[in-house]
């Protein structure tokens, strides 16, 4: 996964909706959308797979986990023996220790630089860690883009990314409408201007081609394999989430798979050493929504999906 952009309670019809493209070799074998399992077990995951070394760019599981994985380009940094970074996201959707021992464990493994966004919506929870900066942040509500640097690094295509989903979820109101206005968004193959270029330690002409959001280096075989959508809808009270994969041949060539899964992400509970059941308690935020233009609008309560942290003790971030 090279570009994600994604909105967390940022809308009450779309409470969750992630955007990414993946950017790799044509050559390196990959399976397309799909339940499997992983071979060190653990629950199903629904996800691409890279054949090559196993793993994935970006999955989620039944029992409330998401991550995704981009790489921090640097090449003087890079050791061709590493482990495989897609080996991190199965790893935290069938890991049962809390976000801390994660991410020390993953930074002590010898990868190369990665970015990884972690949730877990059982506990209202997303992390942003990178072995590059040695640090963790917790995600708050809002929009947050990542590419090959830290998280919300201003570079052209995050930024660009980032206005579009803005923009199309406030000018849409249904899911179909909002994949589509998204699917254009990723296939976006306009190219920074060279001013607004960052340094990364590759060539100019790779740094200007790989400054699009959509990347196509047929000389090097080289760009966006599939491009995947993650919308939640606010249905009544529950929560259906739709999984979008439009994945690309080197010919061009596109291919579409669509999942949908009810009532997830799962709820939080405010007792982290419980699972969370319907007759937990429940933290909700309330806003102002109209239901009947003829109507004068009342208010209902509408659940987030991160669990606010305690005003007296906000909890810091772990560190790596």
């Amino acid at each position: 996964m090279c570009l994600v952009a994604l909105a967390i309670d940022h809308s009450r019809r779309f409470p969750l909706v992630v955007a990414a493209n993946r950017d790799e070799f044509f050559s390196r074998p990959a399976a397309r959308l799909t339940w499997w399992t992983p071979e060190a077990g653990g629950p199903a995951v629904l996800s691409g797979r890279d054949l090559e070394s196993g793993g994935t760019w970006m999955g989620l599981t039944a029992e409330g986990r998401l991550a995704m994985v981009t790489n921090v380009r640097d090449p003087s940094r890079n050791d061709k023996a590493a482990p495989s970074r897609g080996r991190i996201v199965p790893e935290w959707l069938g890991a049962r220790e809390r976000s801390d021992r994660f991410w020390m464990r993953s930074a002590l493994c010898g990868y190369n630089g990665f970015n990884l966004l972690a949730f877990d919506f059982r506990l209202g929870e997303c992390f942003w860690g990178s072995n590059v900066s040695g640090q963790t942040v917790r995600l708050d509500r809002g929009l947050h883009g990542l590419s090959n640097a830290g998280l919300n690094t201003p570079w052209p295509k995050v930024e660009a990314l980032k206005r579009r989903l803005r923009e199309a979820m406030a000018e849409t109101d249904s899911v179909d409408a909002l994949s589509l206005r998204l699917f254009e968004a990723l296939a976006d193959r306009s190219e920074a201007p060279d001013e607004l270029l960052p340094g990364t330690g590759v060539p100019l002409d790779w740094e200007r081609r790989l400054s699009a959001a959509f990347i196509r280096i047929p000389d090097r075989g080289y760009g966006t394999r599939c491009s995947t959508l993650i919308i939640t809808e606010r249905v009544s009270r529950h929560l259906v989430t739709h999984v979008f994969e439009r994945s690309f041949s080197p010919t061009g060539v596109a291919l579409l798979r669509r999942s949908m899964l009810k009532n997830w992400p799962p709820r939080y509970t405010t007792d982290e050493t419980k699972v969370f059941t319907p007759s937990a308690q429940e933290v909700v935020s309330e806003s102002e929504v109209p239901v009947d233009a003829s109507q004068p609008a009342k208010r209902m309560r509408v659940r987030s999906l991160l669990k606010p942290e305690p005003a007296k003790k906000r909890r810091r971030a772990p560190a790596l």
